[in-house]
């Protein structure tokens, strides 16, 4: 078990990465307009959304290295790719360049988001493989804690901090491509893709498995069970609907609008620029808090509980929110129900989101499967990122707000009637039962 414990809180380094990279570039943003002197379309669509649309791609074509190069070299290219993209974009000489260094890293972030919770799935016991998994959000949180932490010390530290910014990810994005070089290969994937059961039984014995030669039969087994490749091919029709309307539902409720524009939303509220700077920072202590809690209750009551908790909680904080802005009752009421609004989300859709997605699909598509539940999430963070500016100019933050409470409203629903409960079954448990009328994957009541 520590062998495990060890290698996923390793590959989840990569959701360091992911969040180190995703919020660094908010130190850079100003400087780098500045220096060449971009009008604030160009600013807006290449350099600060550049590596959103890596991301998309990323998540989009994920899969087939996953499941062709297989979870190891794939995890591998992730490293390579924020390396690349954070040395480069540190010393890139003009917009162009810069921004297509961004879009790599950007679909490292995308390639992540796959393969990661993929791997740490496909390895750990079903007991402990929520709060395992779920390793992967609290490194994406924790990554953007310390970029804004590290943002903050550089700042002013030269004429070209905003480069130490960018550069320093490289350190980190070294040291996981260190690291994820002894990991060994997903034994699931040795299985399903290359037939390897010997080596795949090594790997399970070396991980602490007390009986691998049973795992190596429930895959094969799997294997068997499962002839359709193609995810909508019908087969996988009811998983693949419940990826695309969870991955949905997660930005629907507004995550990346606060997270992106927190400011702008507390400046709305009546707060001045320190104040708005001072409890957008607030929120990622937050944030983090609450996804430590998150992750230390998903094995113990599981993935519909944390998402009843976390759909309550986005309900009444939203609506709050757009009572508060509807009313003028005040800028701090917003930014106390902005912070339950952060608290929900962690403890409900951040904590859960990878670790459902990955449990729901069968070995064979589980790539695949998540290839449509990622892609389905960075599709609606980049729309809402991009068009949010434009919809608060046509309407009121109130009505904006109300939209996002009835999103979470038809979330809610979601989880009462179709969400299935995951906990505690093995993953070939899981997949055997997706076709099955009364299976698991049917919403226990």
């Amino acid at each position: 078990m520590k062998k495990i414990i060890y290698w996923s809180i390793t590959v989840a380094v990569a959701g360091f990465l992911f969040g180190f990279d995703t919020a660094v570039i908010s130190g850079a943003d100003k400087p780098i307009q500045a220096l060449w002197e971009t009008s604030s379309l160009f600013h807006g669509l290449f350099i600060m959304s550049s590596a959103l649309w890596g991301t998309l791609l990323g998540a989009l074509m994920g899969n087939y290295p996953c499941d062709k190069l297989g979870r190891k070299p794939t995890l591998v290219l992730v490293g390579v790719l924020f390396f690349i993209s954070a040395l480069g974009s540190a010393v890139a000489p003009d917009p162009y360049s810069f921004a297509l260094l961004r879009f790599i890293g950007g679909v490292g972030v995308g390639i992540s988001s796959i393969v990661v919770p993929a791997y740490i799935s496909e390895i750990a016991p079903a007991k402990f493989r929520g709060r395992l998994v779920a390793l992967y959000q609290f490194q994406i949180v924790f990554g953007i804690l310390i970029a804004f932490v590290s943002n903050f010390l550089i700042s002013g530290t030269s004429s070209i901090d905003w480069r130490l910014m960018l550069g320093v990810e490289a350190i980190p994005a070294l040291i996981y491509l260190v690291m994820i070089l002894k990991a060994p290969e997903s034994p699931r994937w040795l299985v399903q893709k290359r037939r390897e059961n010997e080596r795949a039984r090594q790997i399970l014995m070396n991980l602490g498995e007390e009986n691998p030669d049973l795992v190596v039969n429930a895959i094969e087994q799997d294997h068997k069970q499962h002839k359709e490749t193609k995810l909508f091919g019908g087969t996988y029709n009811k998983a693949a609907c419940f990826a695309f309307l969870f991955a949905a539902f997660n930005q629907l409720s507004g995550i990346n609008f606060i997270i992106y524009y927190a400011p702008r939303v507390f400046e709305l509220a009546g707060l001045n620029v320190d104040q708005s700077l001072l409890s957008g920072a607030g929120i990622g202590v937050v944030n983090l808090c609450f996804t430590m809690l998150g992750l230390s209750l998903i094995d113990k009551f599981g993935r519909r509980a944390l998402m009843f908790i976390g759909s309550f909680g986005y309900i009444i904080s939203l609506s709050v929110v757009a009572w508060a802005f509807s009313s003028g009752s005040g800028g701090f009421t917003v930014v106390a129900f902005v912070f339950i609004f952060i608290a929900a989300h962690a403890i409900g859709q951040g904590t859960v989101i990878w670790v459902f997605i990955a449990e729901i699909f069968p070995n064979k598509v589980r790539s695949k499967g998540q290839s449509l539940g990622s892609g389905t999430h960075w599709f609606f963070a980049a729309a809402i990122t991009l068009l949010m500016p434009f919809f608060l100019e046509q309407f009121t933050a109130s009505e904006v707000f109300t939209f996002f409470t009835i999103m979470m409203l038809g979330q809610l629903i979601f989880v009462t009637w179709l969400m299935p409960e995951t906990k505690g079954h093995a993953l070939e448990a899981i997949s055997l039962e997706t076709d099955n009328k009364h299976g698991v994957l049917n919403a226990s009541r």
